[in-house]
């Protein structure tokens, strides 16, 4: 729910930012600006989190924090580069495919009952998925569209 709400308010605020500025609204720049800011909040959580992030890894797959570390790292990477006009369309697709493959760690997660922030398997359930699909699914048209649809 935070990265929603953090995409949602730096999209607003880019917006609005961008009309003052330049006497114009553009969704496609804002839209940019918004995904760059919520990749860098969640980049954060690999850091903050990485050890329970590791936990939503499946056990075949060794190194399991430094692997989240790296995923943080590449968050980074791809929000900078989102923000380069010469770069933004390849780092579009780029974070398409990212989110794509992120995704069935989700759904491990949730089947296992992890809760990343705490290191424990407590969390939501299978029940998180019916926000966490939808929403990442959000993230990857949003992600077309400020890059790839109208850049």
């Amino acid at each position: 729910m935070k990265p929603l709400l953090i995409l949602l308010a730096s999209f607003v605020i880019s917006l609005f930012v961008i009309k003052i500025t330049h006497k114009e609204y553009d969704l496609v720049l804002s839209g940019r600006i918004a995904m760059s800011i919520m990749l860098v909040f969640t980049a954060i959580g690999h850091f903050m989190f990485a050890k329970g992030m590791s936990m939503m890894i499946p056990k075949l797959i060794p190194h399991k924090e430094t692997f989240v570390h790296l995923t943080g790292i590449f968050e980074i990477i791809l929000a900078t580069s989102l923000l380069i006009p010469r770069l933004k369309y390849i780092a579009g697709w780029t974070l398409i495919i990212f989110l794509l493959l992120m995704l069935p760690a989700n759904i491990y997660a949730s089947i296992h009952n992890v809760n990343y922030q705490k290191g424990t398997f407590d969390g939501n359930g299978p029940a998180y998925l019916w926000f966490r699909i939808p929403l990442q699914m959000l993230f990857v048209a949003w992600t077309y569209l400020s890059t790839i649809r109208f850049h």
